[in-house]
């Protein structure tokens, strides 16, 4: 179910958990791409034979990579109606409480934490919690902040 997000319908959203999104499984070439991208080729993300030998017995995702997927992750969860147009902020705070083991599959989570105004726009933010199927302890954690401008 998608949940529309309005100038009329955040304010009694605030404190709502949305979700969970569909799980996504993270691919060595996933990893390999991001690894491309960003220019960071350390070993424990792209050397499969080096990090089969390392702490966690396979290559992990970059953090970042984990923090980028949220994007994929929450398709379908929530759309914006009645705003000219938003974009993401920044964030608040992010934390990776826990590797992404490649072949690993993620879902997200979202709760949305506050809207208010900031001078004249609206602001909204919301928590990301990343999940890795089969463990209790979450992938990633991040406040994102959305300004958007109402019509």
């Amino acid at each position: 179910m998608t949940v529309v997000f309005s100038h009329e319908s955040l304010p009694g959203l605030v404190g709502t958990t949305l979700g969970p999104g569909e799980w996504m499984e993270v691919t060595q070439d996933r990893i390999n791409q991001f690894a491309e991208a960003s220019g960071d080729h350390q070993w424990i993300h792209v050397d499969v034979e080096r990090a089969a030998n390392g702490p966690f017995g396979t290559t992990i995702a970059h953090g970042l990579l984990t923090l980028s997927m949220i994007s994929a992750l929450n398709q379908g969860m929530f759309t914006f109606s009645g705003f000219k147009m938003g974009v993401n902020y920044g964030y608040e705070k992010i934390r990776f409480p826990s590797p992404v083991p490649v072949g690993s599959r993620l879902r997200v989570l979202a709760k949305v934490i506050s809207y208010e105004p900031v001078g004249s726009t609206m602001q909204t933010v919301i928590e990301w919690t990343v999940e890795r199927e089969g463990t209790e302890k979450p992938s990633c954690i991040a406040q994102m902040i959305f300004r958007h401008t109402p019509n």
